[in-house]
């Protein structure tokens, strides 16, 4: 599961303008991705951690496993793949989207200090990686 989270997976912090106190809102999202013929799969995955949810992808032949809720981002996704580590350079937005998690947890995006802990973390993750 961990290697097909390699390939397939990936971890989206998204941040959004919001009417909180600091103007944005700090949105995780985890999701796999596999042509439609894999739905079963990625229907087995959703079974297997008990949470996220497979849609079908009505502008493309492919279907997404998605994780949103901020619970089973910190309850089930984290714990499983700390459990059973990503190799490579994902392990490593893997580490960033787990430092996210905790400063949220902290309620760090409450504070313009926390949000910009964030949004630096965010510059250097996923396809903005030098490495």
């Amino acid at each position: 599961m961990s290697g097909f989270v390699r390939a397939e997976g990936n971890f989206f912090v998204n941040i959004l303008n919001s009417k909180t106190k600091v103007g944005k809102q700090v949105i995780l999202i985890f999701p796999l991705s596999q042509p439609a013929r894999y739905a079963a799969l990625l229907q087995l995955i959703s079974d297997l951690l008990d949470g996220g949810k497979y849609y079908t992808s009505s502008t493309r032949n492919e279907g997404n496993y998605t994780v949103t809720p901020f619970s089973e981002i910190e309850q089930i996704i984290l714990p499983f793949l700390f459990k059973y580590p990503i190799k490579g350079v994902k392990s490593l937005d893997f580490s960033d989207f787990s430092k996210i998690v905790s400063l949220i947890k902290e309620k760090e995006p409450l504070t313009k200090k926390g949000l910009a802990k964030i949004e630096s973390i965010k510059s250097a993750m996923n396809s903005k990686r030098i490495n």
